[in-house]
């Protein structure tokens, strides 16, 4: 099946369903989507995010990191920007990516954030229904 044959609720739910915060910024550097994973977000969003620059939404202080693979992704000399912190006891992994068109051409950014501390500690194996 091509996801152009799935219905918006239908992918919007696939969305919802994962366990990490999915955010995509436009080409222009707008807010254009986040999910609602059922768990909740790491870090909330709210409608008035939609629409923002991107450069709104982050601290002052890291604005010329956020620009750097903001414009390394526009210019395609960077094809992902990963980085891990610990905040409020938590292990947080956040993994941004170039999104482009089948030619190539740049679309935007999408950002993945994830709460890895239960996995960071994972040992040995669990099996499918263990």
């Amino acid at each position: 099946m091509n996801i152009k044959e799935l219905p918006y609720e239908t992918i919007e739910a696939i969305l919802d369903a994962l366990s990490i915060d999915i955010s995509f910024v436009d080409a222009e550097d707008t807010v254009k989507y986040f999910n609602s994973p059922k768990k909740g977000r790491i870090f909330p969003r709210s409608k008035l995010d939609l629409q923002r620059k991107v450069q709104n939404c982050h601290p002052p202080q890291s604005l010329d990191k956020v620009n750097a693979i903001l414009d390394g992704f526009r210019n395609g000399t960077r094809e992902d920007a990963p980085f891990w912190l610990q905040l409020h006891g938590k292990f947080l992994k956040i993994d941004y990516f170039p999104v482009k068109d089948a030619d190539g051409k740049y679309l935007g950014t999408l950002e993945m954030l994830q709460d890895a501390t239960e996995v960071r500690s994972l040992e040995g194996e669990k099996k499918l229904l263990d």
